[in-house]
């Protein structure tokens, strides 16, 4: 009898720890990216920091950039990138810490602008490429920038309509475009090449304002309420 309990609560714990759930606090979560060299996760932070944290979501690094509105990052081998709501991304070394900002310039010559309510909400990169998505209340009127990194200066050679709602989040992978929207707490998949939504999942309600997955089958993602949640890819049919 006692062996059946014992089994009965192994199991019981091996389905929850399938579901996850609240890792780590931290203020105002507004990106996240895993780091593939160091097995860590890079958050931002909408008050100018940023936390380095395990998968387990122990804190191992916190740091102050600036006054800055960070929505997003992208984690590379030698430096982070962080999105600046106002319309730059901020380069940050990972050793040194030093940072430089980057303003962004449209090819096409038109005046692009930034605000609290039409800012960058996400990042990601694909090869040498950044994608920020903007802010936008209608579905139609949502725009992804494609960002080419000058010495000085990023440079708009691309626009996106994806047709996705307050775009708060989103990551490359596995040649998709998976893109979080906390007004309608939802992940979409996103085909690039076909330039259409291939999936919409439900997700758990919470202000989703960024999204990442690790190696070992996990998706995290970064709770503008304070929070890094965690759930095995699975729990999404992913």
């Amino acid at each position: 009898m006692r062996n059946i309990i014992s089994l009965i609560s192994i199991t019981i714990f091996l389905s929850l720890s399938a579901f996850a759930g609240k890792i780590a606090s931290i203020p105002e979560a507004s990106g996240i990216s895993y780091c593939n060299k160091s097995h860590t996760l890079v958050i931002a932070n909408d008050e100018g920091s940023f936390y380095e944290i395990s998968p387990d979501g122990t804190i191992i690094k916190q740091y102050k950039l600036g006054k800055y509105d960070l929505e997003g990052v992208v984690c590379e081998e030698k430096r982070f990138v962080f999105a600046i709501e106002k319309g730059a991304l901020l380069e940050v070394n990972r050793k040194t810490l030093k940072s430089k900002k980057l303003k962004i310039k449209d090819s096409r010559g038109d005046n692009l602008k930034f605000s609290k309510k039409a800012g960058i909400e996400g990042i990601t990169k694909i090869d040498d490429l950044y994608y920020i998505s903007l802010q936008t209340k209608k579905a139609k009127d949502s725009l992804l920038l494609v960002l080419k990194m000058e010495k000085n200066y990023l440079k708009v050679v691309k626009r996106i309509k994806q047709r996705i709602a307050d775009s708060s989040g989103m990551q490359y992978y596995k040649k998709r475009l998976y893109i979080v929207s906390d007004k309608k707490d939802k992940l979409y998949i996103y085909n690039l090449k076909k330039g259409k939504i291939e999936k919409k999942i439900k997700l758990p309600k919470f202000a989703q304002e960024g999204v990442t997955f690790d190696n070992s089958g996990n998706i995290y993602f970064a709770d503008d309420n304070g929070a890094i949640m965690k759930y095995k890819m699975d729990r999404f049919g992913l």
